[in-house]
């Protein structure tokens, strides 16, 4: 590991290790047929019997408001759910348990045994922030193509949002120090890697979990727990065990006993070479300190100081006057920090008024009370920005775009008759994402409650 940088390699070191191509390896998976609700499958039905399902349609998500108190939100999972629509088939194992449960009639399954999806999806980028109301994904095709893809795109996009905005905010607190997601044994094992990703996109640099590392090329970090100090006989003899493993550049766990004698332990271990050393418990503001004096008194100025214990983005704002290089989030960062999601939904907007291909959509929209009522029509959106180039309104449209904004529309072509065009690397991703924030008002990275730092503007 290299001392400079707390055992995250540095940015050669990263891409000589990183898979080419699209930011990590591409892992089987099942089909995603089945990450869905029974009635999308009953609605298929229906709409075959009646002579509806080959209406075009068009379905938007997008979320009616952002949890309370955030700024802006963060749109993660783009990626995934391009192949989750991929893998979405219906093999014969899922045709025959849909059969035996009697879910739907045999015509039916019939016709989701050729179910692939031939329409187009366009969307906003991922990594780019949103609104209210801002239509982040928009899915055209038939009715019986579209309408199956909606729990499976919501689930992959309400959780995976949810972290990237948390993270977001995590990075925008640590102002240029070092971010290291370690929340896998807090959330289930899958959710555990998506969290990773969406982390990554959302600001973090490295990740403890290794499955992450292996899907999606994100760096991977890790050292050792209180456990490998426990199960010597002296910090002393753990310590060595370490370093004649990982090396001088390792990050040593300075908190299990003493923390003064485990530091000057570290040391003497070590020599000044030492990498980092990692706190996890006590009034981390007191002890980085206490911890940043000792070092140099000991020589050791270029030791880092890595902190952990259930931070989030207050309590890492909160060290901001602290000598901390680098911050490990877990349990708050996989849980979107109070906030597990974005509460997107999926929503017709327009529909043909026949089967035929020619017929015109027209717009359809829900009407109802307690704030669940919906826009109707196929719409784009643009950021409008000041004179400044700081945006200063998210526009929502359905007609013409206005001339003024037609370089600073939002949505991209994601796939194209079925065939995914957009996929990138999550570098990518993730690189759009700083760029998108840094293009809001100052007062987007406020961590005190407020209103959505852009109006959303209907025209």
């Amino acid at each position: 590991m290299n001392a400079a940088d707390l055992g995250l390699p540095d940015e050669e070191a990263r891409e000589a290790h990183r898979p080419k191509g699209g930011g990590g390896r591409r892992v089987g998976v099942p089909s995603t047929a089945l990450f869905t609700d029974q009635y999308e499958l009953t609605m298929l039905q229906a709409a075959l019997r009646a002579g509806t399902a080959d209406r075009q349609s068009v379905f938007e998500v997008f979320t009616r408001r952002l949890p309370e108190g955030r700024r802006y939100g963060v749109l993660a999972g783009v990626g995934r759910v391009l192949d989750a629509v991929e893998n979405f088939r219906f093999d014969p194992a899922v045709l025959d348990f849909l059969r035996e449960r009697g879910i739907v009639d045999e015509p039916t399954l019939e016709w989701l045994a050729r179910y692939r999806f031939s329409g187009d999806i366009w969307g906003y980028p991922e990594g780019e922030v949103y609104f209210p109301g801002s239509p982040v994904l928009r899915v055209e095709g038939s009715f019986a193509e579209c309408v199956l893809l909606e729990t499976v795109i919501l689930s992959i996009l309400n959780h995976d949002s949810a972290i990237a905005a948390a993270a977001s905010r995590m990075s925008a607190a640590a102002g240029g120090r070092r971010l290291i997601e370690m929340g896998d044994r807090r959330t289930h094992e899958l959710a555990a890697v998506a969290a990773s990703r969406a982390a990554y996109v959302g600001g973090f640099e490295a990740t403890s979990d290794l499955a992450a590392g292996f899907r999606y090329g994100i760096p991977t970090v890790g050292t050792s727990a209180h456990a490998f100090t426990l199960l010597h006989d002296s910090e002393r003899d753990a310590f060595r065990a370490q370093v004649e493993t990982l090396g001088r550049g390792t990050t040593l766990l300075v908190d299990t006993y003493d923390v003064a004698e485990a530091v000057r332990t570290a040391v003497e271990v070590a020599g000044p070479e030492l990498g980092a050393v990692r706190i996890d418990s006590g009034d981390l503001l007191l002890v980085a300190h206490r911890v940043r004096a000792q070092l140099d008194e000991l020589g050791a100025t270029d030791t880092r100081i890595v902190v952990t214990s259930d931070l989030d983005e207050y309590a890492i704002a909160s060290l901001a006057a602290a000598p901390v290089d680098a911050y490990g989030v877990g349990t708050q960062l996989v849980t979107g920090s109070g906030h597990p999601t974005c509460s997107m939904v999926y929503k017709l907007v327009a529909r043909a008024t026949s089967t035929d291909p020619r017929a015109p959509l027209t717009a359809v929209a829900k009407k109802s009370l307690g704030g669940k009522a919906s826009v109707g029509g196929r719409k784009w959106a643009a950021r409008r920005p000041d004179a400044a180039g700081i945006a200063e309104a998210e526009v929502v449209g359905t007609g013409p775009v206005p001339p003024e904004l037609a370089d600073h529309q939002l949505l991209v072509e994601l796939v194209k008759g079925g065939d995914v065009v957009a996929r990138e690397p999550l570098d990518a991703a993730r690189a759009r994402h700083i760029t998108a924030r840094a293009g809001l008002p100052m007062s987007a990275i406020q961590l005190s409650r407020g209103e959505p730092v852009l109006p959303t503007e209907y025209v």
